[in-house]
């Protein structure tokens, strides 16, 4: 086996680019497909640590917990406002097997960042700091965390938060190059990235802006960073994993791969919610394909597993899919 590319603490890492967590996408299907593509280690869909802590906790949440030990390292990411409900979870969190447990401090929507969970603790280096001395003291594994550059363009504090993080005991940082006020919106700074890399000592992991393969490369060598985070242009394109790019994969591959995550939906959620969950990957899969407008349509729409993979069989049998699917596809680099 090769040297791991850097490590969390005591935890290696094989591999300098990871699917990011994403909210209804970074599930255990698609997580198991980036890793057999080339993403380094796993990350579970935020898990709001209110839920798991009620009377009743969701199915919901204690699903996006599970986990195959191929996925190792395995890492939950939990969010809230709340310090104690924070580091409870975290220490009851690790007796579930993970390799690592991440805080989310990242996300921009309105409803969890004005509450002063995910980019709401950017306001709060105090909290941080609190949250993250006690999980590093109590934890058996190592406490990370994937952080923004600030609340907007007046309040870019991630030098800040970013010493806080160190100082108070996590072993990695994640950095999305935005503000929340930005949301997706702008350009990613991937200079403040290359700021905090040489600010900490610990691993940094960058994200924003990586849209094809060639990317991960230009992103590293800007910025330093220890490894590359890719989220959004993951999906329907995993192959960004293997250093492919979406053209160069040909579309009889696109197919396989296709089947094979909707069979892994439909092991892990049932053929009727794994079908209706795995459309929204469809519709990116089959993107820019000769056959996208007229199989839009019908593949979203199919309300069967066996007329799923019959609009498949039919698009794979037209002559412009054909062409498609003798194209040779490119060596990763």
């Amino acid at each position: 086996m090769s040297a791991p590319a850097f490590h969390v603490r005591d935890v290696p890492v094989f591999g300098r680019a990871i699917l990011a967590p994403m909210d209804g996408f970074s599930d255990l299907p698609f997580r198991l497909i980036c890793r057999e593509l080339g993403s380094a280690m796993s990350y579970t869909e935020f898990v709001n640590v209110d839920e798991l802590q009620s009377r009743r906790p969701t199915v919901r949440a204690w699903r996006k917990l599970k986990f195959d030990a191929s996925e190792r390292p395995m890492t939950f990411q939990i969010y809230g406002h709340e310090e104690d409900r924070l580091v409870q979870a975290g220490l009851r969190l690790q007796d579930l097997g993970p390799s690592i447990i991440d805080i989310n401090m990242g996300c921009y929507v309105k409803s969890i960042s004005e509450r002063g969970a995910g980019s709401g603790m950017l306001c709060r280096p105090d909290l941080i700091a609190r949250v993250f001395t006690r999980l590093s003291r109590g934890l058996r594994i190592p406490v990370t965390g994937k952080i923004r550059l600030g609340w907007d363009e007046n309040w870019r504090n991630y030098l800040e938060v970013a010493r806080v993080l160190e100082d108070s005991g996590a072993s990695l940082i994640a950095v999305h190059g935005r503000t929340r006020a930005q949301a997706y919106t702008g350009d990613a700074d991937w200079d403040a990235i290359a700021e905090i890399k040489q600010a900490v000592r610990v691993p940094v992991i960058g994200n924003g802006d990586v849209r094809t393969a060639a990317d991960i490369a230009r992103l590293r060598a800007h910025t330093g960073c220890d490894a590359v985070m890719i989220g959004r242009a993951a999906i329907g394109n995993p192959w960004i994993f293997a250093r492919l790019e979406r053209e160069a994969v040909a579309f009889d591959a696109i197919s396989a791969l296709m089947r094979r995550h909707l069979t892994l939906n439909l092991d892990f959620y049932g053929e009727r919610l794994g079908l209706v969950l795995f459309r929204k990957h469809a519709a990116r899969y089959i993107r820019g394909l000769p056959d996208e407008q007229t199989l839009r349509i019908p593949l979203l729409t199919a309300s069967t597993v066996d007329e799923f993979d019959r609009l498949l069989d039919e698009a794979l049998a037209s002559p412009a899919s054909r062409l498609a699917a003798s194209l040779p596809t490119a060596v990763p680099a």
